[in-house]
C-alpha cells in the first residue's frame, strides 16, 4: 500500500471463526510462539481453540476476546518482523470494541501478557453481565442513525434498553439491548425501510447500560495493569479522537463497554488527520467492508488470513 501515512485497524467480536490463526502459526514461528505464551497466561490451549473450536466455545465472550486479541497481535508482529515495509508508514491505530485493546497494545501502551490478562478479565466481566439478563445485538442494514434511534425509542418498553450501539458505517448500525425489544424492532425496522436485520453472535447487550455490572471489575483490572503513553495515537471508540496519554486511555477503556462505538466517526477523523490508507490486521474483512462504505476510494489492505 503506497501511502505516506497509514492506520492499522483491529477487529472486534463477530470477526471470529474456527480456523483463525492457523495460517499464521503454520507459517511463522513468531505467531506460534505468541500463541504458546498466550496459552500459559490464560491457562488453556488458545491455539487449539482458535484452530479447532468448537464454535460454541470460541463464540463465548470470555474466550472470543482473548482469541481475537492474540490473533491481531500475532498478525502485527509477523508483519513487523517479516514485512517491515508494510508497517513502516503506520502512524495511527484503532480497533472495533475489543479491537481497541489490540490497538493500544500495538501502539506500545500495554505489554502483551498484561494486555491479555486485561482482555481476559474484560471478557469474563462482560460474560457475567450478559448472563444476568436476556439481551443481545443485531445489525440493521439500510437505515440511518436518526430514524433508527427514533424507532428504538418507539418499540422499547419503559423498563427495556434498546439503542444504536455500533455506528459502523453508512447504512450499517448495530443496535443493542433486551432481546424482547430487539424482537419487536426487527419487523418494525423492515417496515420502516431497513433492508435486513441480522442478529449478531454476541452474548449480550454490549455498549449499553446493561454492561454496567462489568465496569467495576474492568476498572479494577485497568488500575492493576501498567499502561504507558503510546508511541502513536490510538483513536478511541468513545469519542473518535486520538489519544496517547496512559491516563486518558485507561479512562476511555473503562467507559467503552457502556458507550456506543463511534467507528465511522473514528475513521473519518483519521482521514481528516492525514491517514491515507488502512491495514486490517487479524482475521476477516469486516473492517475493510466498513471502510468501503465510509470512503470508497481509500486504499486498504489486510493481513492475518491466508
Amino acid at each position: 500500500m503506497d501511502v505516506n501515512s497509514a492506520g492499522i485497524l483491529f477487529p472486534g467480536q463477530g470477526a471470529q471463526g474456527v480456523g483463525m490463526g492457523r495460517w499464521l502459526c503454520d507459517n511463522y514461528s513468531i505467531a506460534k510462539d505468541l500463541f504458546a505464551e498466550a496459552g500459559e497466561v490464560l491457562g488453556y490451549d488458545l491455539a487449539d481453540l482458535c484452530q479447532n473450536g468448537p464454535t460454541e466455545k470460541l463464540d463465548a465472550t470470555e474466550f472470543c476476546q482473548p482469541a481475537l486479541f492474540t490473533v491481531g497481535i500475532a498478525a502485527a508482529r509477523v508483519l513487523a518482523a517479516e514485512h517491515p515495509q508494510r508497517v513502516s508508514n503506520i502512524s495511527a491505530s484503532a480497533g472495533l470494541s475489543l479491537g481497541e485493546y489490540t490497538a493500544v497494545c500495538f501502539a506500545g501502551g500495554l505489554d502483551f501478557a498484561d494486555a491479555l490478562r486485561l482482555v481476559q478479565r474484560r471478557g469474563q466481566a462482560m460474560q457475567s453481565a450478559s448472563d444476568a439478563v436476556q439481551s443481545g445485538m443485531a445489525s440493521v442494514l439500510g437505515m440511518e442513525l436518526e430514524p433508527l434511534q427514533a424507532l428504538c425509542d418507539d418499540v422499547r418498553e419503559a423498563d427495556e434498553v434498546l439503542r444504536p450501539a455500533n455506528l459502523l458505517c453508512p447504512g450499517n448500525i448495530a443496535v443493542s439491548g433486551h432481546l424482547t425489544a430487539i424482537e419487536r424492532l426487527q419487523p418494525a425496522a423492515l417496515e420502516a425501510g431497513a433492508m435486513k436485520v441480522v442478529p449478531l453472535s454476541v452474548a449480550g447487550a454490549f455498549h449499553t447500560s446493561l454492561m454496567e455490572p462489568a465496569v467495576e471489575s474492568l476498572q479494577q483490572a485497568l488500575a492493576e495493569i501498567p499502561i504507558r503513553d503510546t508511541r502513536i495515537p490510538v483513536y478511541s471508540n468513545v469519542d473518535a479522537a486520538p489519544h496517547q496519554s496512559a491516563d486518558e486511555i485507561r479512562d476511555l477503556l473503562s467507559r467503552q463497554v457502556t458507550q456506543p462505538v463511534m467507528w465511522e466517526a473514528s475513521i473519518r477523523r483519521m482521514i481528516d488527520d492525514g491517514i491515507e490508507g488502512f491495514l486490517e490486521a487479524g482475521t476477516g474483512r469486516v473492517l475493510r467492508g466498513t471502510l468501503k462504505r465510509i470512503q470508497r476510494k481509500i486504499p486498504t489492505d489486510g493481513f492475518g488470513d491466508e
